[in-house]
């Protein structure tokens, strides 16, 4: 009896946090999910500067698990895509990292010990950002369409065996996408401030 009154009471708090962000314009969400993308990206940066040393060299050119999707190069092209797909490929992204970062959580322990404790933590808020990041953009992408529910599959392949180098690459691919999310959903922002995506 006492579980399915938790459970009815769960059941109510998700039904009233879906209806209050039904009740939020659009422009919020926007706002809101452009807030969230910049500390994960924050984040991300943040810890390839503190591991980045000569122990933890970041490469200009990677060939991460998310390569093959087509996303634009520079706010020029940016801004000749619409918002619909910008929010895809935002989703797409966001949600090609739910594996790895749950792999390099799991890794910490191949890394030097003054290094672990660092990474633990601050992968554990990057994933934790994630999630809420996803959350608000699946609200978002349910208001604004089909063509922003489109979500591109990106299938990270997970290795038995992940060392120094391995982490390396992933924080450093990660780092390139959490750019790219951030600067698109910046990019949204800027239009539905504006309402001309000239302007951005």
């Amino acid at each position: 009896m006492a579980q399915r009154r938790i459970s009815g009471s769960k059941l109510m708090m998700v039904l009233c946090v879906v209806a209050m962000c039904r009740a939020v314009p659009i422009n919020d969400l926007i706002y809101r999910a452009s807030q969230q993308s910049d500390k994960l990206h924050a984040l991300s940066t943040m810890l390839t500067q503190e591991l980045g040393s000569e122990a933890f060299p970041i490469d200009r050119v990677l060939a991460c698990h998310t390569s093959s999707l087509q996303t634009p190069t520079d706010k020029e092209q940016a801004l000749q895509v619409s918002e619909s797909d910008l929010l895809s490929l935002a989703r797409s992204l966001l949600q090609a990292w739910s594996d790895p970062l749950e792999v390099l959580s799991s890794s910490t322990n191949v890394l030097p010990y003054s290094a672990q404790s660092t990474l633990s933590k601050t992968i554990q808020k990057m994933q934790e950002h994630s999630k809420d990041l996803k959350d608000g953009l699946d609200i978002l992408s349910s208001k604004m369409g089909p063509a922003a529910q489109t979500i591109t599959s990106l299938p990270f392949i997970e290795t038995n065996e992940i060392g120094q180098d391995k982490i390396t690459k992933l924080l450093s691919c990660f780092r390139r996408d959490s750019h790219k999310i951030d600067s698109f959903l910046k990019v949204l922002r800027c239009r539905a401030a504006n309402m001309q995506p000239q302007v951005c």
